[in-house]
């Protein structure tokens, strides 16, 4: 059994390398990690890959973290001392932004992004193969694309030098996740294209094979 053949009973990097799990399980998938992720890329781009997924996984907590700590502290403000936190709304607006951009890259890791596949499941697998990796790229190449517009406009608002009327900060340092975000994702998809090529398998992301649970059943 090949390197990569193995990697069919791969679990999630999240759960460690000792328990199988399909790539369609979303359960354990989402479980707390409990190890730190391990790139399967050689080299410099495994050391690129392990850092987006050290960025994604702090971003996305501390959004997720602090969204929660300040709704909570505004209701608890509002029912008990009769008076909100004037700058929640401002900071959740904020933080969806962060999440959101966040989100992107770890779901094109997880490979969760929605994808139409009536046409390339019916390919043979090396049909497949060259296919996934020219989706990667294209899609690369529109995420660097946006990444590049993103920048643009992030450099456009600096220049207007608008403040938040609450939190009264620049509002470009609000939009600097965007374009990070975009590039992350960017990366995340040319990563799979890399892998994909270097791979006897067919990879939705550089951790995800391709397929189906045999238990699903269709409704």
């Amino acid at each position: 059994m090949s390197s990569d053949q193995s990697l069919r009973a791969q679990v999630s990097p999240a759960q460690g390398p000792t328990q199988a799990q399909s790539q369609t399980d979303t359960t354990a998938a989402d479980d707390p990690d409990e190890v730190a992720y391990v790139s399967s890329l050689p080299g410099v781009l495994g050391t690129i890959d392990a850092a987006i997924a050290r960025a994604e996984s702090a971003l996305l907590a501390a959004g997720v973290l602090l969204m929660a700590l300040n709704t909570v502290a505004n209701v608890v403000g509002r029912y008990l001392f009769q008076s909100s936190l004037f700058f929640t709304e401002e900071l959740n607006r904020i933080l969806i932004v962060v999440i959101t951009f966040a989100g992107i890259s770890y779901a094109a890791r997880q490979g969760r992004h929605i994808r139409m596949s009536a046409i390339y499941d019916a390919l043979p697998p090396r049909a497949r193969k060259i296919l996934m990796i020219a989706i990667a790229l294209i899609t690369a190449a529109l995420m660097f694309g946006l990444c590049w517009f993103a920048v643009a406009y992030l450099l456009t608002q600096a220049g207007r030098g608008r403040v938040l009327p609450a939190l009264q900060i620049p509002v470009w340092t609000t939009l600097v996740i965007v374009p990070i975000g975009l590039f992350m994702t960017g990366m995340q998809y040319l990563l799979t294209a890399v892998k994909n090529a270097i791979s006897r398998d067919v990879y939705l992301s550089t951790v995800v094979l391709e397929g189906y649970d045999d238990e699903e059943t269709e409704v």
